[in-house]
């Protein structure tokens, strides 16, 4: 049984990093090449991170399910990128950014971690800026910034609404570098089937190329997974239909705590369900609920007739519109932490107050058309209001967009200690494959922020700490021993999912899965609810055992196949999930137990009780996890109610 060692260096919370740089293991250049590391996924965190590495010196392999580490989830990311450079002038700080991070968290992150990348995240757009990423400029020249949910200050860079694409790009230029300059090898349409733990330490991985369906393994001294978050087990949600959290669940199985599953993100402005056959949903980027304002009817009766078609939000005056973000919470307005505006719509909704299905509010361009004149707004969203046009035939510059909450980030995933290293010796986790740094809710524009720093930043020195005790292990046969035994227990699993020959197709299951995951372990949770969800994914896990149906070979690309397993997973996550939100009895960010509410309906802590990290020991499919628990000390953030008013 592994130890929560979180491994937080010594000194003041703003000198932590400083002191374990100065502290820690080199590797000199002649000794970088006799090590191999893997890294899995090649989105911001991974495709930065395999760059850094080969930079170093060191022999990389970066896998990816997709045909470019181009076409990485990461590239969705709409709105922009934190950094405490306060190039505004409005008040910013390094310290700034940690405490708003830990608010909007709602005091469920752990500090040391926060506080790091807060203070490397100006060496972020420094860094993106010499790769040529095209951020927003002021006419002076100064890079731009608008501001985000959660701050009272403007420190989003951006670039249009298309940052995630720009700032991939930057990672690939780098990536595709150390290809051409052989420290890196890439392997496209290959995905991470499982991990192989030799001696209790991670020595290498076992993948299946997506084309030929062949098994192989592969050696390495150290395995980073970034390889993103599991919203995907809701069905429907923001994330590209591919992203799953197969790698991340694997190395769960082989011994990988995994920490907080329960907290997920809930974004507020994502264009509403329209149909049974949808198979995923569209974000609008946070970024719009700068200059648009939120609103649903003031009365019910004009809802009413909205839905029932008779009448246009245009036709609403300004009197009976409720720009209820506003009236709630002054301080902030549109502008609070996404999960406060999500419960919000779904309060208004709820009421009575929602429009077209009922499960939906406004997002209005009309007043800042108004204050900065059409040409300003389409300068600043042009891209995304022609996004959203296309899926709505509405033009959002005539009328109010549509907007509702959707599962959109994962907060919870592999638990890592300050070196980003999980309980298995040897594996690392970055990105939103981890958990450390958003606690219950992320903050906008703060997932680029921490795929960068982890991946540029941080990994190139805490991996190297590690693999400086490495340089005597021999590089192994990777067809031989443990390495061959994975590589057997992979094939048996996939004929086992093969040899089902049921009758139902692998997204019925998945659909049922996600229905099951929003209506017990979505947006609100309770007691009832959450123990019910436990024992219909249960019943459903052993359906899909026995009805599964999949076409075709696994030697060859099958698409099925490739879902199959990925469900399968889900199947195991979903539950997992709802246990964790079940032990948590209290609300915090994302996780909202109806038990547990103010009287104002604002998300209620328990801190005497739940102030730790819960990181869930895996012990077998249908037996129960064992829960590990990781105080949360807090030295520079003092434990208040949030407070957005």
């Amino acid at each position: 049984m592994a130890t929560l060692n979180s491994r937080i260096p010594e000194g003041k919370l703003a000198q932590k990093w400083q002191y374990y740089k100065d502290h820690q293991k080199l590797v000199n250049p002649a000794n970088k090449r006799k090590l191999d590391i893997i890294v899995v996924g090649s989105g911001l965190a991974g495709g930065a991170a395999a760059a850094s590495f080969g930079e170093l010196g060191f022999n990389v392999k970066c896998f990816a399910y997709q045909d470019s580490p181009r076409r990485a989830h990461s590239i969705a990311a709409q709105g922009g990128i934190n950094a405490a450079k306060n190039y505004p002038n409005d008040g910013d700080s390094v310290f700034r950014l940690f405490y708003d991070t830990v608010k909007g968290g709602d005091y469920r992150a752990r500090e040391a971690n926060v506080y790091r990348l807060a203070e490397v995240s100006n060496s972020i757009i420094d860094q993106c800026v010499a790769q040529g990423v095209p951020f927003a400029r002021e006419y002076g020249g100064l890079l731009d910034n608008r501001s985000f949910g959660g701050a009272q200050v403007s420190r989003t860079f951006y670039a249009k609404g298309q940052t995630g694409q720009q700032l991939l790009l930057g990672a690939y230029s780098a990536l595709s570098r150390q290809i051409g300059k052989g420290t890196v090898k890439m392997y496209n349409r290959t995905e991470m089937m499982d991990v192989v733990v030799i001696d209790g330490k991670c020595r290498g991985i076992v993948t299946r190329d997506m084309v030929t369906g062949e098994v192989e393994a592969h050696f390495a001294h150290a395995v980073v997974l970034a390889t993103g978050g599991y919203g995907n087990v809701f069905f429907l949600s923001t994330n590209a239909m591919g992203s799953n959290g197969s790698a991340a669940w694997k190395a769960y199985k082989r011994g990988a705590y995994f920490a907080n599953p329960c907290y997920v993100q809930i974004h507020p402005t994502c264009i509403p369900v329209h149909g049974e056959f949808q198979s995923k949903l569209t974000l609008m980027s946070e970024s719009l609920r700068n200059d648009g304002r939120v609103w649903a009817p003031k009365l019910k009766e004009d809802a009413e007739a909205i839905r029932a078609g008779k009448l246009k939000p245009e036709d609403i005056p300004d009197e009976n519109r409720d720009f209820y973000l506003e009236r709630r919470y002054p301080a902030f307005g549109n502008l609070v932490p996404r999960d406060v505006a999500s419960r919000a719509a779904k309060e208004r909704c709820d009421a009575g107050y929602g429009v077209e299905s009922g499960e939906a509010v406004y997002l209005d361009f009309k007043y800042a058309i108004e204050r900065l004149g059409r040409d300003t707004v389409e300068a600043r969203y042009g891209n995304l209001f022609q996004m959203y046009e296309k899926i709505t035939d509405q033009d959002p510059y005539k009328t109010p967009m549509m907007i509702y909450p959707a599962i959109h980030y994962t907060m919870g995933g592999i638990w890592v200690d300050y070196e980003l290293q999980t309980t298995i010796p040897g594996l690392f986790a970055a990105g939103e494959a981890n958990f450390s740094d958003h606690g219950a809710n992320r903050l906008g524009a703060s997932a680029l922020m921490q795929g960068l720093a982890d991946g540029y930043f941080v990994l190139p020195y805490t991996v190297q700490n590690y693999l400086a005790d490495e340089l005597h292990t021999p590089r192994m046969n990777p067809k031989e021993g443990e390495f061959d035994k994975a590589v057997k227990e992979v094939k048996a699993h996939i004929e086992k999912l093969m040899n089902v020959k049921g009758k139902k197709s692998v997204d019925s299951f998945h659909k049922k899965l996600g229905l099951i995951m929003w209506d017990y372990v979505g947006m609100a949770r309770n007691k009832e609810g959450l123990e019910k969800a436990i024992t219909e994914i249960q019943a459903l896990r052993k359906e899909f055992w026995a009805d599964v149906r999949i076409p075709g070979s696994p030697n060859e690309l099958n698409v099925e196949l490739e879902k199959a397993n990925r469900v399968a997973d889900f199947l195991e996550l979903g539950e997992l999930m709802a246990r964790d939100a079940l032990h948590r009895e209290e609300s915090c960010g994302g996780h909202f137990r109806e038990e547990h509410q103010t009287p104002e309906g604002e998300a209620a802590r328990v801190d005497d009780k739940f102030a730790y990290v819960g990181a869930w020991e895996f012990t077998g499919v249908d037996a129960e996890p064992v829960l590990h628990k990781e105080e949360l000390k807090f030295e520079e953030c003092k434990l208040v109610q949030r407070n957005y008013k």
